[in-house]
């Protein structure tokens, strides 16, 4: 039987969420060792050595825990979700398709991933354990096979599943992109696409012009430690730096690639919710465009204090303010939208809201980051540790948790319960501000990342008082608060697939196509395929009977 679209989706969804698991759990270790170090870990006493022993968490496993969360969350669950999941379920639908263009490469994609996370996963109980060189795997320590005691294979395991993961969402963007170009339904013009499925298209574009450097890159790192070649071993005569070209020329575009699907769930919820068209349709369109070229030119900045030529400061540091710009646009065009508008705040539209709200955080202390001066005084501190997560978490967990209560209906057809939806946003926003708002004020004080025991130095030691606000106490509180707040969500899935009543088909009077079929869709998606005649943000007045119709119903009012 030919695979389905929508299949695929959900499965890249399991995935992901299954990940965001592993991760989580990670995030939670490393936490606990900064508030409290060399104490028991809640939970964890009966795993042995060497990963964990008597539940307290030792510095080789330290260093590995925040490698594989640092790896997971960045490849393994926003890519997943955003690309992979909402990405192969939305796009065909939206775009009026019955299908993917490649069905089975669909399925190859999908299984090549699986067979990535299970690799990535393996390297935990290999000898030694994880790869523990930093989610970045900077040579030449990544490069020396002997490094830190032997631990050779957790890394080697961890380029080969970074190598199928990266390879499983080459074929994901070309089945992508082929649809988008060819399977449009009649009437579906370049100007008429949703704006989510120009994120889509962006994304995927953008993931092809930049995946081969790293790719390249992590076959050559593999070879420095199996096959005794030098490509970034100094004493073979290759050259460390050449990994961090490599690695951040697609590194700073893969920021994109995950926060433009996120931006456009954020795009097809809001004008929903607010009742009133999507405002400057276009000038976001040649924005996403412009962002993704300007983004290929700015990998040099995670490099000011790497050694490179300083008089690359300045041209590096023009073109990461200039990126800035695209994405002004965007958010002023979203908040535009609500300007004037009707607001209904169900939960889809709450995610949404906090995602523009954290990511504005992100965005404004991006631009110091991207200034040299500034960044040699915060570079490696947790300053950076919390802007990457004000940029990457409103896209990830925000964006992706509004699509989720928003297309929930679509995908399974029943509706999440909105009491429990309202609840999960407010204490994960909340918490995550609790998080990561100190971390700034810690980073500006000097504490670098990546310490095992902070209390051991004397200037890192006021931020392990776990009474201050300002300390890892506090912000390692509110993570286990962050963490537990997604039972909430777990709870909500299981109770409305068992119990729930079917949902409508088109619950929320959106406009787009996907809501223009059953809930769920059948096979082929449409039983008569649609004809596009009008914008999908083109909006019917109030006192219409029709209210925001879906783009494939005739208009009652004869309008072509």
């Amino acid at each position: 039987m030919r695979p389905d679209h929508k299949t695929i989706g959900r499965q890249y969804l399991l995935l992901g969420a299954g990940m965001a698991v592993v991760g989580g759990l990670l995030a939670y270790l490393v936490r606990w060792q900064l508030a409290w170090p060399g104490t028991p870990v809640p939970g964890f006493r009966w795993v042995p050595e060497p990963t964990l022993y008597e539940g307290i968490v030792p510095e080789p496993a330290y260093n590995a825990f925040v490698t594989m969360h640092g790896t997971i969350m960045m490849f393994f669950v926003a890519m997943p979700i955003l690309v992979g999941g909402f990405g192969n379920f939305l796009v065909p639908l939206m775009i009026g398709a019955r299908e993917m263009a490649f069905p089975r490469l669909g399925r190859l994609s999908v299984g090549t991933f699986a067979v990535a996370a299970l690799l990535l996963l393996a390297s935990f109980v290999v000898e030694n354990g994880a790869a523990s060189a930093g989610w970045t795997a900077y040579a030449p320590l990544s490069a020396d096979a002997t490094y830190t005691a032997g631990v050779a294979r957790g890394l080697d395991l961890w380029i080969v599943a970074l190598t199928l993961e990266l390879v499983a969402f080459v074929l994901g963007s070309i089945n992508l992109v082929t649809t988008v170009l060819n399977a449009r339904a009649p009437g579906m013009t370049w100007w008429r696409l949703p704006l989510f499925v120009w994120m889509q298209l962006a994304a995927a574009v953008l993931f092809l012009a930049s995946v081969g450097p790293l790719v390249a890159a992590a076959l050559m790192l593999l070879a420095d430690r199996t096959l005794g070649s030098g490509f970034f071993l100094p004493e073979r005569g290759g050259e460390p730096l050449l990994w961090q070209h490599l690695f951040w020329f697609f590194g700073h575009p893969e920021v994109y690639v995950i926060m433009l699907p996120g931006f456009g769930i954020v795009m097809e919820i809001l004008p929903v919710f607010a009742r009133k068209p999507f405002f400057g349709y276009r000038a976001v369109v040649w924005a996403t465009i412009a962002a993704g070229a300007l983004s290929l030119v700015v990998w040099a900045h995670h490099m000011f204090v790497s050694g490179i030529d300083p008089r690359l400061a300045g041209p590096f540091s023009v073109t990461t303010i200039l990126v800035s710009v695209p994405f002004a646009i965007m958010v002023g065009c979203m908040l535009l939208t609500l300007l004037g508008g009707t607001i209904e705040l169900a939960t889809p539209m709450l995610f949404a809201l906090g995602t523009l709200a954290t990511f504005l955080v992100g965005g404004v202390t991006g631009v110091y980051l991207g200034a040299a001066a500034l960044d040699i005084y915060l570079h490696d501190t947790y300053f950076v540790v919390a802007h990457f997560h004000f940029t990457l978490f409103p896209a990830v967990v925000l964006g992706g948790l509004a699509g989720l209560y928003y297309w929930f209906p679509k995908m399974f057809g029943r509706m999440l319960d909105e009491r429990l939806g309202k609840i999960h946003f407010w204490l994960t926003f909340l918490s995550f501000n609790a998080v990561f708002l100190p971390l700034f004020l810690i980073g500006l004080g000097g504490h670098m990342r990546r310490i095992y025991d902070a209390s051991q130095y004397t200037l890192l030691a006021p931020f392990v008082d776990a009474t201050a606000v300002v300390s890892h106490g506090f912000v390692t509180r509110a993570a286990i608060l962050l963490l537990a707040a997604q039972t909430i969500l777990v709870v909500n899935v299981l109770w409305t697939l068992v119990a729930r009543a079917r949902a409508a088909d088109n619950p929320w009077r959106a406009n787009t196509l996907e809501w223009a079929t059953t809930s769920p869709p059948p096979r082929g998606n449409f039983l008569t395929m649609p004809t596009v005649y009008r914008d999908p943000y083109e909006y019917s007045p109030p006192d219409a009977a029709t209210d925001w119709l879906p783009q494939s119903v005739p208009d009652p009012r004869g309008r072509a």
